[in-house]
């Protein structure tokens, strides 16, 4: 067995202003591993362009997005200039029901009752937002069909806008998600 020495970033704050870092450590966790599937979180679309900028080509990069209607009815909140920057670039985009908060959400704000997705989202929110994020987005990658159970993924979340965390982990499907195995903590904010 091989043991290995890589460092943990830790920042001060959570938020945007960590985005570049983030993405920076995330691009250099992959190159030494040697991993090409990277899921990041980006609601407008703005920091998955940033992804594609700092990635390129010659990497699986998948952008989970907030589903439609999420901060209001009908409306997407990734732009339509963002989407067609991914889309030229061969982004793929996932565009679907949170992992974590689909119809469990819907039975809380009408009856007021927890249920077992959301208990799960504050427990990975005990390590940050962007935990929490990263988890859920990888899960909703592999339901898309982007990525793959069996090969190891970067995962990159932030807390409200950007990107503040990044994850080394084994991904699985939402309906397996106990499966899913974090190896790494990249970086994340201190909190």
């Amino acid at each position: 067995m091989i043991n290995y020495v890589w460092k943990t970033v830790y920042f001060a704050r959570p938020g945007p202003e960590n985005t570049d870092e983030t993405l920076r450590l995330a691009k250099e966790r992959a190159e030494s591993l040697k991993v090409k599937n990277i899921v990041v979180a980006s609601t407008t679309g703005a920091t998955g362009v940033k992804a594609s900028e700092i990635f390129g080509e010659g990497y699986n990069l998948v952008v989970v997005t907030h589903v439609a209607g999420f901060r209001e009815p009908n409306a997407q909140e990734l732009t339509p200039e963002n989407r067609a920057i991914l889309e030229k670039r061969g982004v793929k985009i996932v565009t679907a029901g949170h992992a974590f908060g689909g119809i469990g959400r819907s039975i809380h704000r009408k009856f007021g009752a927890i249920q077992i997705d959301e208990i799960v989202a504050h427990v990975l929110r005990l390590f940050g937002q962007g935990m929490k994020v990263a988890c859920e987005i990888a899960c909703m990658a592999v339901d898309a069909g982007f990525i793959r159970t069996d090969e190891d993924a970067i995962s990159i979340g932030g807390t409200s806008r950007g990107a503040d965390t990044a994850i080394l982990l084994k991904p699985s499907n939402t309906h397996t998600f106990f499966d899913t195995k974090i190896k790494e903590i990249i970086c994340k904010p201190r909190l």
